[in-house]
């Protein structure tokens, strides 16, 4: 009998994974004070069965705290608290990145410690609301455009904190460049109206994202370098424009010239979102010959076609490990997976809906 090759050992790189089974970045909420702790800790951990293991979202700058309690890996006790982390997750022989998510005009003040500024492109308010811990529910507020400094200062926080993640014991680090956070609002013409060298054009909007990129693998390797990709998603408000498939294919194209490791695609129509074509995982495909990670409402037979047919090299699950811990021993010998899922908890501060959920049992 042939081994699937979704449990094939693969070369990220130079990283060596257990599996072609990634861990998709979920924001938790767990990270007390922005701090990465030992919850976290046993969380990853127990989920280590992964090949890869992306970790939530986790800010580069005190501007980039959008949501009550995510962490951040911008001052030395979060680098010790991700330390924690790592060292847990390699400790069960899966590898590790840290997703870099500054989530510009996604935010509110509520959220933000003092002194920091809420960022964006542009002055574009965001449709929507979002939670605060001591106000709840709270409408976005009208962002600051940045300026050039900011746009200079923003892309140094960006090396500084992926240079923090290799300090950390991480393997690499996926800038979030997906779901209408900083880097997709410079990204589309509906967010960012800037009239400067970043704003207007297909090549100026993707300008502020390919100079973090090539700065952030400048500085910790090209190999360790990767970024998160949402073609079509409309997630944080973000409307649908006439030039998406010419600027993902001018982006992947540029992306592949910098040489970074992966492009992980997010498609996120299994939970309702509009679909990504196929022809825009193609022309991502074809222009970008480095790793590809898909994901979006994938099953272990699912995985399997589309490594098979060429369209990805590794597959992301997301939901499926938030209540199967041991999801890749599940999908290896055919076990049942819970069905257990208790989405009430997911935002959540402890333990409860996070690290109770029970490996199969038989």
């Amino acid at each position: 009998m042939i081994e699937s090759k979704l449990f094939a050992k693969y070369k990220l790189g130079a990283t060596e994974l257990q599996n072609r089974i990634v861990m998709s970045p979920m924001t938790r909420c767990r990270a007390i004070g922005n701090v990465p702790n030992a919850l976290m800790a046993t969380y990853y951990q127990q989920r280590s069965g992964a090949g890869l293991i992306i970790t939530e979202g986790v800010s580069p700058s005190p501007n980039g705290l959008g949501y009550a309690r995510i962490p951040g890996i911008y001052s030395s006790q979060q680098v010790d608290g991700w330390k924690l982390v790592t060292t847990a997750v390699h400790g069960k022989g899966a590898k590790i990145f840290c997703q870099l998510m500054h989530t510009g005009r996604i935010s509110h003040s509520l959220n933000m410690p003092d002194g920091s500024q809420l960022l964006a492109p542009s002055a574009v308010k965001a449709d929507g609301q979002m939670w605060t811990d001591t106000k709840q529910m709270q409408d976005f507020p009208v962002p600051k455009a940045m300026t050039d400094n900011d746009l200079l200062l923003t892309k140094a926080e960006y090396v500084t904190a992926a240079k923090n993640a290799i300090e950390a014991g991480f393997d690499g680090v996926e800038l979030h460049g997906a779901n209408g956070y900083l880097l997709e609002q410079f990204l589309s013409p509906v967010s960012n109206i800037r009239t400067d060298n970043y704003g207007g054009s297909i090549e100026n909007r993707a300008r502020f994202v390919l100079e973090v990129a090539e700065a952030v693998s400048t500085a910790i390797g090209k190999g360790k370098t990767a970024i998160r990709l949402s073609p079509y998603g409309v997630a944080s408000d973000m409307p649908h424009y006439p030039e998406i498939a010419p600027t993902y294919a001018y982006l992947s194209e540029q992306l592949y010239k910098l040489g970074i490791g992966y492009i992980h695609i997010v498609d996120h129509s299994a939970m309702g979102a509009p679909i990504v074509p196929i022809e825009m995982k193609n022309i991502i495909r074809s222009n970008f010959k480095n790793t590809i990670i898909l994901s979006g409402g994938y099953d272990k037979a699912k995985a399997e076609d589309a490594i098979d047919i060429g369209l990805g090299d590794l597959v992301a699950f997301g939901r499926p490990f938030i209540n199967n811990p041991d999801l890749v021993e599940r999908y290896k010998n055919d076990w049942p997976l819970s069905q257990s899922l208790l989405m009430d908890l997911f935002y959540t501060a402890d333990e409860k809906g996070y690290t109770g959920y029970p490996n199969y049992a038989g």
